[in-house]
């Protein structure tokens, strides 16, 4: 019997108080790290200087607006997650939160979040981060996740517009430097989220998720994965052909990209988890040495 949203309301433990830490929890922190890390780069890299104060409540509303994200895709996902061994232990299907206070909860981080960045950063970095926050729950969440194998390729946007919303606020607008920055993050998800879908397709099948393995097939995931892993290098090194990264970081991409689509190619022929488990795992640490090297060159060059 599948597990409804209203039996697990049901389950809510009634002589449990949620701590703190399970109200982190909503907040899907590990997701939330990456945002701010690329967030926080995104801002090194623009033009311009911005006060310390307003930089570090700029990085701390994208902050709060990823975790509200994630808390609000939990609450809609609750039944999901319930089904999945890997989310089974969420603070709402283990029973430590139920579904309306994670609703409150995520609202009022929302639009806190939306409200400081437009007051106290701009208008720009503010309608940014409303964008960014619908899209993940509305379009991804709501509309795309249980109907589509494109989820992961549209719903990936998502998580690429931290460094635009972190530009914005300090320059006020949008050139084309964060659009590539975007584009990176943009290519990077299908590779990222499909690896891991291979070996969690038992979850999402059980949990009637339309992930690409489950709906056209592993052999069909893998092929995807090596042309979206080609599509990724090609762009990554756009920052240094551009002009907006420099040498080192040109380098740095063409190397880690070949290294990501030695990986992809593994997969592609091997055809096991072992495999997979390398792309997924490697690809978290191609994102952050990239936009690591990025970071370090601005500051180098600002410092010159």
């Amino acid at each position: 019997m599948q597990t409804t949203a209203s039996t697990i309301d049901q389950t809510v433990r009634e002589d449990y108080l949620p701590g703190a830490g399970d109200f982190f929890a909503l907040l899907k922190p590990r997701v939330m790290s990456l945002v701010v890390f690329t967030a926080f780069i995104g801002m090194i890299m623009a033009p311009g200087d911005i006060h310390p104060v307003i930089g570090f409540t700029a990085i701390l509303c994208i902050a709060i607006g990823a975790g509200a994200s994630g808390c609000l895709n939990m609450w809609y996902e609750a039944d999901l997650d319930a089904r999945m061994k890997r989310t089974a232990g969420r603070p709402i299907p283990s029973g430590r939160i139920d579904r309306q206070t994670a609703l409150h909860f995520g609202v009022a981080l929302s639009v806190g979040s939306v409200l400081l960045m437009g007051l106290m950063v701009n208008i720009v970095a503010g309608a940014l981060l409303l964008m960014t926050i619908l899209f993940y729950v509305v379009v991804y969440t709501i509309w795309l996740k249980r109907r589509t194998s494109m989820n992961i390729v549209i719903g990936g946007a998502a998580g690429a517009f931290p460094p635009m919303i972190a530009w914005a606020a300090v320059t006020g607008d949008i050139s084309i430097a964060p659009i590539v920055l975007f584009g990176i993050i943009f290519m990077w998800t299908p590779p990222h989220f499909w690896s891991l879908s291979l070996f969690a397709c038992k979850d999402y099948k059980a949990a009637g998720i339309p992930m690409l393995p489950v709906v056209s097939g592993e052999g069909e995931t893998r092929k995807q994965i090596l042309i979206y892993t080609f599509l990724m290098a090609a762009v990554s090194l756009l920052p240094w052909s551009m002009g907006f990264a420099g040498p080192i970081y040109g380098i740095v991409a063409a190397v880690m990209g070949a290294a990501f689509i030695w990986l992809s190619l593994a997969l592609f022929v091997k055809k096991d988890n072992a495999a997979a488990k390398k792309v997924f795992f490697f690809s978290l640490f191609y994102l952050f040495i990239l936009f690591a090297v990025m970071g370090g060159e601005a500051m180098i060059g600002r410092m010159i």
